[in-house]
């Protein structure tokens, strides 16, 4: 099956790839045939591990294409349309997209790494100080944490806002990986900023003056860190991605990543797909978000419980939920994620759907989906090529 499902997944990112860099999916719905920020450099980051060098060249374009529509500001596109006599960029929906800023530094920093092309960084050093400038205005209040607004990520119709985790958490692995060519004090202080402020407002018992003090005291942290805060208090949903991050990252006492792990474990163990739901628990009608969860969506809500985010399946957040896995050197545990993987992405003969109902097992969102595809590939190539991410 493995075997199998990599080579079918491998022949989506073949197929997904355009003049302008990867789309975000095979089927013909136009706002997924777009070279998007975080789909291609996630899908960028399973060519890297592949090795394909079609693949390669593809995420070289993907990163040129992010580059060449950089805003002024240095804002990065969310996705880009491009044709024969036109380019349509878009910078966010309802809201702008925070990500989108540091999946760029992320991608142009990990493919110069894997492709021993120093000179890449180089070329785009204005655009990586320019993101990295406008992710200091972005902490409004200048102590280390970005704000981020609803809608302002992957989870773009889910209810995080403010200092919300899975943010923070790509922001260190970008300084990260960006210093690892800079080689800057000052970034190297930034980290140590960001990653105490992280461990500061997220983890349990910690010392050190507290962005909401009163909100971190009623919300009692115990086995992971919570997906966001406000000033309006806590959102306490488990956040997969985000907690896969922290244990990728190290940040966090081992004690407490320990406690994330066993968590996650018991949760995924529980659940029909053996997957980790991307939120968890899921905002149910009775609850004080559903309102909330309910108005973000421009089009249509397809946030129902054990659904897209409100508590549904991706097999691209559970990719890096076991790569978290094997930095942890879980390799049994990240081996039933892999085959989990497989599993629903190998549904209606290699379909590769978006996400899945976590309670029903029924598949959601467009099929032929690029990053799902991904994640069979970078973390079949971890497991077995001993391929590891510059982090």
């Amino acid at each position: 099956m493995n075997n199998l499902a990599y080579n079918k997944a491998i022949d989506l990112l073949q197929k997904v790839s355009s003049s302008e860099g990867f789309l975000a999916s095979a089927q013909n719905i136009s706002n997924y045939k777009r070279v998007w920020a975080r789909d291609g450099v996630i899908c960028g980051l399973a060519a890297l591990a592949s090795g394909d060098e079609k693949l390669i060249t593809t995420f070289r374009k993907t990163l040129e294409t992010l580059s060449r529509n950089q805003h002024h500001n240095g804002t990065i596109p969310s996705n880009v349309m491009t044709g024969e006599e036109y380019v349509e960029v878009s910078y966010g929906g309802l809201a702008g997209r925070v990500d989108a800023v540091t999946w760029f530094v992320i991608g142009i920093c990990q493919y110069a790494f894997y492709t021993k092309d120093d000179s890449f960084v180089k070329k785009h050093e204005s655009n990586i100080e320019k993101c990295l400038q406008l992710l200091e205005a972005w902490e409004f209040n200048n102590k280390g944490l970005l704000y981020v607004p609803l809608s302002g990520n992957w989870a773009d119709e889910y209810i995080t806002d403010g200092y919300v985790l899975y943010d923070q958490l790509l922001r260190v692995w970008a300084l990260k990986s960006y210093n690892h060519f800079a080689k800057n004090d000052a970034i190297t202080t930034k980290i140590e900023i960001i990653t105490a402020q992280i461990e500061c407002n997220f983890t349990p018992h910690s010392v050190g003056e507290k962005y909401h003090e009163r909100a971190y005291k009623e919300v009692n942290i115990q086995h992971y860190m919570p997906c966001s805060f406000s000033p309006a208090g806590y959102k306490t949903q488990f956040d997969a991605f985000a907690n896969s991050l922290a244990l990728m990252l190290n940040i966090g006492s081992a004690e407490f990543q320990n406690s994330i792990i066993n968590h996650s474990l018991e949760l995924k163990n529980k659940m029909p797909l053996h997957l980790l739901p991307a939120f968890w628990p899921p905002i149910q009608e009775m609850d004080i978000d559903w309102q909330l969860l309910r108005n973000n969506c421009k089009y249509e809500f397809r946030n129902y419980p054990n659904e897209f985010h409100n508590g549904g399946s991706w097999a691209m957040v559970n990719g890096f939920y076991g790569l978290a896995l094997l930095s942890k050197g879980k390799q049994k545990e990240a081996d039933e994620i892999l085959e989990a993987i497989n599993h629903v992405n190998a549904v209606e003969e290699f379909r590769f759907y978006e996400n899945f109902n976590s309670e029903t097992k029924a598949p959601n969102g467009v099929p032929f989906c690029a990053w799902s595809a991904a994640a069979t590939v970078f973390l079949h190539q971890n497991r077995y090529a001993n391929f590891k991410f510059l982090v």
